[in-house]
């Protein structure tokens, strides 16, 4: 009988996990976490789904212009790209506290 942790240690060491996105980074929860807790596992389930809540893809948005922002030099398009956060960000506060005002 297998065990998952056996199957996973064979699996590392065919290199089946070499090639995976983010190898040797640290996960970045920062999207998880910023989800309330009572819709995480309906966002998990739905992304696992293929399909993604606007408040998740506002979110990616956001992760992707802080990346655009970190290898970005010119300081006129850094100006825009925070600008850009900021803007999503704010669509997504506003998104949150319409869910926790309709919840009451």
């Amino acid at each position: 009988m297998y065990s998952i942790e056996k199957i996973i240690r064979e699996a590392m060491e065919r290199g089946e996990f070499d090639d995976l996105k983010g190898k040797d980074k640290p996960l970045d929860l920062t999207a998880y976490f910023e989800t309330p807790e009572e819709l995480r596992m309906a966002y998990s389930i739905l992304k696992n789904a293929g399909m993604v809540s606007a408040e998740i893809e506002l979110l990616q948005e956001i992760a992707a212009l802080k990346e655009r922002l970190a290898v970005t030099h010119d300081e006129r398009l850094r100006r825009k790209v925070r600008k850009a956060i900021s803007e999503k960000q704010l669509q997504f506060n506003v998104m949150m506290e319409r869910q926790k005002r309709s919840r009451k």
